[in-house]
């Protein structure tokens, strides 16, 4: 098999000066590459979690991209991803939290065809199941290609069978989350409509977004990179954010400002609880069950 090197010289036009390691996660290797022509680029390559772990990461920027910032994908291959290198100068203040608003809330704006995806993708090194579930007065997107959907089914239904009770039971059978823990979320996802709302309507979202995952440059958001796919509502992405402090109050102060429907009350002091529950089980999985006081604490406090 030609070398890296080789191979993207081959795809992309031009020969290789210089490669430079740069990171390396799940089994991938990351690199900075610099072009002859002057171009600069970053390659993930090696074995990932899964076969087409670099496949599926790779369709995801291709479907972020023309809605947020994402770097521009110019390889996709199994074992080989190579898309545009983006600068980055550490945190942004209040300044960036702010263009991230506009950001998303222009992207969370759109209207989705259901909640799910085309396809599957990845939160990390983990799998996340995007089956199609069709709301009352929902509209299928090519049909003839999907899957057939789960009809009439909305949001809430989406994120207890597919976010919370699958990762749930993945977390107990893969990394020993306690089977009364796992009874305890089973028992709150009974309850789930109790808690969270339907949204107006499906929207894309990023799914991973914590201060890794975005690039800043010149006090503003630069590249969102690496993330977890699919339609549902946009409060899951805002919680997220809050999880590792990505989000604060000029964040939030214009998104609230550009998205009228947004609830913030509500969502600082119910929901985002209730999303952070999914977060906490991938990290039980990808860092141990420490994640797991995270999501007993907050079962208790909803009174499971």
């Amino acid at each position: 098999m030609p070398d890296i090197a080789t191979r993207i010289a081959g795809a992309l036009g031009s020969d290789v000066r210089r490669i430079a390691p740069l990171a390396g996660s799940y089994g991938l290797s990351l690199d900075v590459v610099e072009l002859a022509d002057g171009r600069k680029l970053v390659a993930k390559h090696g074995k990932g979690p899964r076969p087409d772990h670099l496949e599926i990461e790779g369709r995801m920027l291709g479907r972020l991209e023309g809605e947020i910032p994402v770097p521009h994908v110019h390889l996709c291959e199994p074992d080989l991803l190579v898309m545009d290198y983006i600068a980055g100068s550490g945190g942004g203040g209040a300044g960036a939290e702010r263009h991230m608003a506009e950001l998303l809330a222009a992207m969370h704006r759109k209207r989705q065809p259901f909640y799910g995806l085309a396809f599957d993708t990845t939160i990390g090194p983990l799998p996340q199941p995007n089956p199609i579930y069709l709301p009352k007065g929902g509209k299928e997107e090519r049909a003839d290609s999907l899957p057939r959907p789960v009809e009439g089914a909305g949001w809430i239904d989406f994120f207890r069978d597919q976010r919370l009770m699958f990762m749930a039971q993945l977390a107990h059978e893969r990394a020993g989350l306690p089977t009364d823990l796992l009874r305890r979320i089973e028992r709150f996802c009974d309850h789930l409509e109790e808690f969270i709302d339907e949204p107006a309507h499906p929207a894309l979202l990023h799914g991973d977004i914590w201060g890794g995952n975005v690039i800043h440059a010149g006090g503003r958001v630069a590249a969102f990179i690496d993330p977890a796919i699919y339609y549902g509502h946009y409060e899951y992405d805002l919680a997220f954010m809050t999880m590792f402090g990505t989000a604060g109050r000029a964040f939030f102060a214009a998104y609230e400002a550009l998205m009228p429907d947004f609830d913030a009350r509500g969502f600082h002091e119910v929901r985002k609880d209730v999303y952070l529950i999914y977060p906490h089980l991938t990290h039980v999985l990808i860092c141990g069950l420490s994640y797991a006081s995270g999501i007993e604490s907050r079962l208790s406090r909803f009174g499971f």
